[in-house]
């Protein structure tokens, strides 16, 4: 029969049966070590099959009995939904009943969910309301080697709640080789967690001659708290091949690379690291137009994008096979370094760069920026090329340039804004922040700072402790604490209904406008809501447009270049926003959304008295995020240390204010741009923020 073998390309990558991952002969070792020791440590390569399989053979092993959960984390939402779809189809279930999925503003499970993906961040705001997360047996945190922010704050906690619940819960961390030493050591701090008394060393060397290397310092590390087992999938040689002279445009060079192995290298598809949506959409469209100039017999070639802020179904398209006779570029960030895995991918090109979070406590100051990546990353990059067959990696930078960077990404806790984080963990009790256990403990200046914004935002007091009911409400809204000050302050200004819609539109990011060639139809399309005293009212009057035209009339967001599943994606995180306040007994009046003429806010139509109460109003959460205009037209920030420039999509963009706030920054490397811009009066700023800006 061997000549009728399927070769496991053939397979699709959310099909692939379970007996051709590398786990799959691990899977008695990995269950004797879950059921022995506390904290299990799994290091095995994207696409070994961990995220897939470990829930699956614990569920199958009585881990959900009673009514217990078992939790598994992802650090981005595409992963946690992917992996959800994945495993749902193995267990030949509907995604929400047996296994679910929770991310921000989406919840899809039940309570006959038995296995649930989510987000770091969202396990952390079940503890808020289960302070020891009873309802889970197991909680596996994946791809913490990435030490997301969130990653970082959940393993803190999950050390203080495995002080409780040692016998009765196991914490699995997925890692890099190169951290799960760093991790193990983390948890056997506390020798106080003791394993179950049933461990052999019989059962150990059985355990090692079936192919587990499980780890050899680990005695020495873990002590009975934990064990370090290696998953050895299998790997095909990956040549790495560097750029001879430094290249100016990675862009344009990923490109022409593209091409160059198209028409040279035999069959397999491509995957390319780029840092964000524009330039992966540049990429695209460069892509898309050369290929109508490729000979009329030749092999085709489709180009796909691959980020985080699509949706669900777009991000889907990655995983399905590629028509016959066409080859499939995917264009990612670095979200398909760890997190996902794509079949068939046998050429990858490394620009080198990843777009990285850095907070200046200073300037108060968040920037996304394009910085060099580490190492480690290039080695998990090139890594993609190995899966199915032999592959390579064309790295954009030269062999000299990979020598000088760093064996490591900086953890996001050492250079993220931290007052999301601690207004989480004052609401879990955590008061005295010093004392927490961090894997790596933040900068002073960082923590100084956020508890700093959240006194003047009103969320502690004198003595660093959550205030009521202001504190405690903003730390249970799922949404920063500016916005969540804004949306709590809304009802006193008589603009809460406005406001939640506000936010709503705020919380999708830039993806409203539906970005078209035609340029010039997107600004007229623009112009037609647009309200002179900046981008929050803009907002404000699309959303009341679509809620009354959009939903009803097909071509209402055609010709209005209106992107629809984003705004519908804003009327769901819109009532889910509602809700919370609900809770807290705020009701939203809702008689002014059915008329739309009454709430199109304008200077000189509509009711500016109401426009001026909005601005007021998010000046209460946006105070921090204030900027004064400069003579040559850019804008710096209250303390005067960076120059700001109104992004080209904002409405205020060459237009005259004296004084701004705005929602977002986004540093370029060349340019410092702030989006979603509205004008306020420097008066407002004293008078709601006293304790963050006194007139000299």
């Amino acid at each position: 029969m061997a000549e009728f073998e399927l070769a496991t390309g053939f397979i699709s990558a959310l099909h692939k049966p379970a007996f051709l991952l590398p786990i799959t002969r691990h899977r008695e070792s990995l269950l004797y070590l879950v059921e022995t020791y506390p904290v299990l440590i799994v290091v095995g390569q994207t696409g070994s099959g961990k995220s897939t399989q470990i829930p699956q053979y614990l569920e199958q092993a009585g881990w959900c009995s009673d009514g217990k959960v078992i939790a598994v984390t992802q650090p981005r939402r595409v992963a946690a939904t992917t992996v959800a779809t994945r495993v749902a189809d193995e267990m030949v279930c509907k995604i929400g009943e047996k296994v679910g999925y929770s991310i921000r503003f989406e919840d899809v499970t039940s309570a006959s969910t038995r296995i649930k993906f989510l987000t770091d961040g969202l396990l952390l705001r079940e503890a808020l309301v289960d302070p020891l997360l009873s309802r889970y047996s197991v909680i596996m945190v994946d791809e913490a080697h990435e030490r997301s922010l969130s990653t970082d704050i959940l393993l803190g906690v999950l050390k203080k709640i495995l002080n409780r619940r040692a016998n009765d819960l196991r914490i699995i961390i997925s890692s890099a080789t190169l951290q799960a030493e760093e991790f193990l050591r983390f948890f056997a701090g506390d020798a106080n967690v003791q394993p179950k008394p049933d461990s052999t060393q019989a059962m150990t060397v059985e355990l090692i001659s079936q192919g587990v290397a499980a780890h050899q310092s680990t005695d020495a590390i873990g002590g009975r708290v934990g064990r370090i087992i290696n998953l050895e999938g299998r790997m095909y040689p990956v040549d790495v091949l560097y750029s001879d002279t430094p290249v100016e445009d990675y862009v344009e060079k990923a490109v022409q690379t593209v091409f160059e192995i198209h028409e040279n290298e035999p069959e397999g598809d491509i995957l390319v690291f780029l840092t964000g949506r524009e330039e992966i959409h540049l990429a695209v469209q460069a892509v898309s137009g050369r290929a109508v100039d490729l000979h009329p017999k030749a092999q085709a070639i489709t180009a796909m994008p691959m980020y985080a802020g699509l949706s669900t179904e777009q991000q889907m398209f990655v995983f399905e096979e590629a028509p016959e006779n066409t080859r499939k570029v995917i264009f990612s960030t670095n979200i398909s370094e760890a997190s996902i895995t794509i079949n068939g991918i046998v050429y990858v090109i490394d620009t080198g760069y990843v777009k990285l979070r850095a907070f200046n406590p200073t300037t108060g100051i968040e920037t996304l920026t394009a910085t060099p990546i580490s190492k480690a990353s290039a080695t998990q990059r090139a890594g993609r090329a190995g899966r199915t067959k032999p592959g390579k990696c064309y790295r954009l930078y030269t062999e000299l340039s990979y020598q000088f960077l760093e064996e490591a990404t900086v953890p996001e806790i050492q250079r993220s804004n931290l007052a999301p984080v601690i207004l989480q963990f004052k609401a879990l009790g955590i008061d005295n922040i010093a004392r927490f256990d961090f894997i790596t403990s933040p900068p002073a200046e960082l923590i100084i700072h956020a508890l700093e914004v959240l006194f003047s935002l009103g969320a502690l007091d004198d003595y660093a402790k959550l205030t009521s009911p202001l504190g405690t409400r903003m730390a249970e809204l799922s949404v920063e604490p500016m916005v969540a000050k804004t949306l709590l302050s809304a009802p006193s200004f008589n603009c809460l209904n406005e406001i939640l819609t506000i936010a709503a539109m705020t919380s999708i990011g830039g993806n409203i406008w539906y970005h078209d060639d035609e340029k010039r139809a997107m600004e007229t399309a623009r112009r037609k809501f647009a309200v002179e005293e900046g981008d929050h009212l803009t907002l404000l009057n699309v959303y009341q447009a679509f809620i009354t035209k959009g939903r009803k009339e097909a071509r209402f967001c055609h010709d209005n270049c209106l992107n629809f599943k984003s705004m519908m994606r804003a009327v769901s995180i819109r009532a889910q926003l509602k809700r919370y306040l609900e809770r807290f007994g705020l009701s939203v009046d809702e008689t002014l959304s059915s008329n739309p003429n009454q709430q199109v806010l304008s200077a000189g139509r509509g009711r500016p008295d109401k426009a001026e109460q909005i601005r007021r109003c998010l000046t209460t959460g946006y105070f921090a995020h204030a900027a004064k205009m400069q003579p040559d037209g850019t804008f710096r920030n209250v303390g005067g240390g960076t120059v700001l420039h109104v992004h080209p999509s904002s409405l205020m963009f060459n237009r005259k204010a004296e004084w701004v706030i705005f929602h977002e920054l986004m540093d370029t490397g060349n340019k410092t741009f702030i989006r979603d811009v509205t004008k306020i009066e420097k008066g407002w700023l004293v008078e709601y923020a006293p304790d963050f800006y006194k007139i000299q």
